[in-house]
């Protein structure tokens, strides 16, 4: 459906305009509804984590703006949008405003290679789960020019606890995908959905590919500094970690680009483990899979995604927070033996395979 649509306004463009002008109106349009979907969806992440955060604690949540609170997260987007940018002293504004631009530079462009729904994607790379771990980890430099150019101790101890952090657990993501790469033979994220047609990868690929699903959702909620792993944030010790001097939409861009980062570490989860957009097929139930193929691919993608949110948000309020050395032994000392050892059953179980 979506790849009939995208032909549709190509040939439309075409018949009224040049070759490049079409190509120029293209992109335009594709960068224009990359943006907006990129905003609606962390504003619903926002007030979805708002809800479910209340549901924990016995409480109501957003009930007051619109119907249900739902306009909560609207009227907040619209009060940072008008909130005064302070200017600090003493700092480098140059690289103080840099960095909150970088940030949310590497999760746009994160986002648009994720394949949604067959047909529903802005790119397609041949080397897609390798350009995914590369651009991710450019939000570390924002990161870290926050801190640095901010001119505060507590921007500075939570930019360096920052960058600790996202390098350490960038290796655990890595090799967890890698087990994938491994069993599909191929980086190119359309045809791993496409091989999980018949079976997901968490069952095609027996417990290493089960070890690495669990290992990757415990490292990729590391990586988006969430709790019990939110000590660049910690909000007791540094009261707000590297973003501690910003105001107003620079503020605005962190705070997006943290809840997208969660959306991001959950649709990756969902293409490489649980069969992207394929829906749920069981071997010899043929009118269950008759009726699973009847749902949208689009809905599919976002029920798993979803899934894997909600088991970022129940760890994240039912866990206390890490010390800095527990966080990083977790890290070196186990998540990462594991992951080795995993590489190389999946290296097994494939070669007995073959």
């Amino acid at each position: 459906m979506f790849s009939s649509l995208t032909q549709w306004i190509d040939s439309f463009l075409l018949r009224y305009m040049g070759e490049n002008w079409a190509l120029f109106v293209e992109f335009l349009l594709i960068g224009v509804s990359i943006m907006v979907a990129y905003a609606v969806l962390a504003l619903i992440l926002i007030l979805v984590e708002r809800k479910i955060c209340a549901y924990f604690q016995c409480r109501l949540g957003p009930n007051r703006v619109g119907p249900w609170g739902l306009f909560q997260t609207a009227a907040d987007m619209i009060k940072i949008v008008l909130k005064e940018l302070i200017r600090i002293n003493r700092a480098d504004h140059f690289l103080f405003r840099l960095a909150s631009f970088i940030v949310i530079v590497g999760s746009v462009c994160t986002f648009g290679a994720l394949p949604f729904a067959k047909g529903l994607q802005v790119i397609d790379f041949n080397i897609g789960v390798f350009y995914l771990l590369a651009i991710s980890s450019l939000g570390v430099v924002g990161i870290l020019l926050a801190g640095w150019s901010s001119n505060s101790k507590y921007t500075m101890i939570g930019a360096m606890r920052s960058g600790a952090q996202l390098i350490s657990y960038e290796l655990s993501c890595g090799m967890s995908l890698l087990c994938i790469v491994v069993l599909s033979g191929t980086m190119q994220l359309s045809e791993i959905v496409e091989m999980q047609r018949d079976s997901w990868f968490i069952f095609q690929g027996h417990v290493p590919a089960v070890i690495a699903f669990i290992i990757y959702l415990i490292a990729g909620h590391a990586e988006t500094n969430r709790g019990p792993f939110d000590l660049p944030e910690a909000e007791s010790e540094l009261t707000a970690g590297y973003h501690t001097e910003y105001s107003g939409i620079q503020f605005g861009f962190f705070y997006l680009a943290e809840y997208m980062n969660m959306f991001i570490i959950a649709a990756i989860a969902a293409t490489m483990f649980l069969g992207g957009w394929q829906p749920l097929h069981i071997s010899g139930w043929d009118t269950f899979n008759q009726v699973m193929d009847c749902i949208p691919s689009a809905i599919w993608f976002l029920g798993k995604t979803g899934f894997c949110i909600f088991l970022a948000l129940w760890v994240r309020w039912s866990f206390p927070r890490l010390r800095i050395d527990q966080l990083l032994r977790l890290e070196w000392k186990i998540l990462m033996p594991i992951c080795l050892v995993n590489i190389l059953l999946m290296a097994l179980l494939v070669a007995l395979r073959g």
